[in-house]
């Protein structure tokens, strides 16, 4: 018989970190999650507690961590403009730090390493779609700088570790994704979207609504991490993991109206500094790992809806679950 996998999730209590513990559990691995709770939530792995399996270890990444694992995944970064923003210093040491923390832990176990880098390296994109092969325009000092040029430095660290040490790495560049156990102030798009139509406030649109993102369900998100890591060591990426399917800010709005039935009015602000216009990965490439997500919007978005309902009015959502039933 042999041992179960020993796997590092850092960031595991996070949106993205605790559905990828729970897809590692299912798979019969060991899951060691490192988090600080900066922006993590205990609430997110409250279901894991007591699982013969798991393992919470609560630690800032930049701390140094002496454990046995045969492979890591490092999600751990304050991921939405609001956290990112509110201390952009601890954004960048997160990123560049973190990732020489978990790149020497790797080292020094001889494990396998995934970064969860961003589609935010290509910054304010001049190529449409963006696929791996494009370098980004990127603003090296504007408010958006500590996460897009901390994980763009991530990415070099990473690369630079397997040519000087010969690292097993393994990069995803990660588009929006979207879908239970988001935080309702995290700020990214379909969050306050989907909030502020349930509370019956205005929908936030910043500049025309014309500007577009590509929104990726964050099962399908997991699976292609899974499947990256999985594959052979010469694949390393980066590889682009994200829903194609490009949508308007405008026609966002429309669809969580419809969902939400909100009668909320939408309006409309500045675009903020460096906002990207347009967003859509190409993912040719992950065609390899025989990925492709699975889920479109029209599907997830009433899932993720239903979790913001349970999360701002639990008493209401279940009395409305018992009068279905």
């Amino acid at each position: 018989m042999t041992s179960k996998r020993q796997i590092l999730v850092t960031g595991g209590a996070g949106f993205l970190g605790s559905h990828l513990c729970d897809r590692l559990l299912a798979s019969d691995a060991h899951v060691t999650c490192l988090d600080n709770f900066y922006t993590g939530s205990h609430a997110n792995i409250a279901h894991l507690a007591g699982h013969p399996a798991f393992r919470l270890i609560e630690q800032d990444v930049c701390e140094p961590l002496e454990i046995d694992v045969d492979e890591i995944y490092n999600l751990a970064c304050p991921a939405s403009p609001v956290h990112y923003q509110r201390d952009p210093v601890h954004t960048t040491r997160t990123s560049v730090l973190g990732a020489i923390r978990v790149l020497d832990l790797a080292h020094r176990n001889g494990a396998k390493v995934l970064q969860a880098s961003t589609s935010e390296v290509y910054g304010d994109p001049t190529v449409h779609p963006q696929n791996e092969s494009y370098w980004g325009n990127v603003n090296p000092i504007g408010p958006r700088s500590c996460y897009d040029e901390g994980k763009r430095c991530a990415e070099t660290l990473f690369f630079d570790y397997r040519r000087q040490y010969g690292l097993k790495i393994k990069v995803a560049r990660i588009f929006n994704t979207y879908g239970p156990r988001m935080q309702p102030d995290d700020g990214r798009v379909v969050s306050n979207f989907i909030v502020q139509a349930l509370q019956g406030k205005d929908i936030s649109i910043y500049g025309d609504g014309s500007q577009t993102r590509s929104f990726c369900y964050v099962d399908d998100l997991v699976d292609g991490l899974v499947r990256l890591m999985a594959s052979p060591d010469g694949l390393t990426g980066p590889v682009n993991l994200g829903n194609p399917q490009e949508f308007s800010m405008t026609e966002l709005a429309d669809e969580v109206l419809r969902v939400t039935r909100s009668s909320s009015r939408v309006a409309r602000f500045p675009l903020p500094e460096d906002d990207p216009k347009q967003r859509q990965p190409d993912i040719s490439l992950a065609g390899v790992l025989g990925w492709g997500p699975k889920t479109s919007l029209k599907d997830g978005l009433p899932l993720t809806v239903a979790y913001f309902q349970q999360l701002l009015n639990p008493v209401s959502e279940a009395r409305m679950v018992s009068q279905a039933v």
